[in-house]
């Protein structure tokens, strides 16, 4: 394993624009389209799977899923872990929810499940740093705010695209770094 640059990724954080950055209006971001299925790989939002749990992924979500290639993180195994360790035991539900986040985890090919390393990790949480300075994020988004950033600097790395409903995370991380792809969906 490389040794992580730092002196690399402190020059990489030149783009800081020391200023709140405003969400883009919809049409100027890339939204799925149900006539544009095909295109580069994707990398799932943790997202994607809770709403594919619920029910509440759209159909072209669904049509974009199977015909592109989907990748997957261990970013988002640990959330979907965070979300079993957090869900109460004594609740009847708790079962059948640890059940399919079960499913959906052992449904992830290994071949395309990927790993961080120390690059994107180092570099995400400084750019997690910038991003929650700039728009003035508290506890609760300081942490969502390290994982979004891991995932989308991996999918950059990879080559691939994030497929999300976050509109509001992801579309500042595009406007900070433009070489990065992003999708989004609205849930139904």
């Amino acid at each position: 394993m490389a040794a992580f640059d730092f002196e690399a990724a402190r020059r990489w954080a030149r783009f800081d624009p020391r200023k709140t950055l405003a969400r883009r209006r919809d049409d100027e971001l890339p939204f799925v389209d149900a006539n544009r299925i095909g295109g580069q790989g994707l990398l799932l939002d943790t997202c994607v799977y809770i709403d594919q749990m619920q029910d509440r992924s759209p159909p072209e979500l669904d049509d974009l899923i199977a015909y592109r290639q989907v990748n997957h993180s261990t970013v988002a195994i640990q959330e979907l872990m965070h979300t079993i360790g957090v869900l109460n035991p004594a609740d009847q539900r708790t079962a059948a929810v640890i059940a399919e986040i079960g499913r959906q985890i052992r449904a992830m090919p290994p071949h395309r499940l990927f790993v961080p390393d120390a690059e994107v990790l180092g570099r995400a949480a400084l750019l997690s740093g910038i991003l929650c300075r700039l728009q003035g994020y508290v506890t609760d988004g300081k942490l969502r705010a390290l994982q979004d950033c891991v995932l989308f600097l991996q999918a950059q790395k990879l080559g691939l695209a994030v497929l999300t409903t976050n509109v509001a995370d992801f579309d500042i991380l595009l406007q900070l770094i433009p070489a990065g792809r992003g999708l989004f969906y609205r849930r139904r």
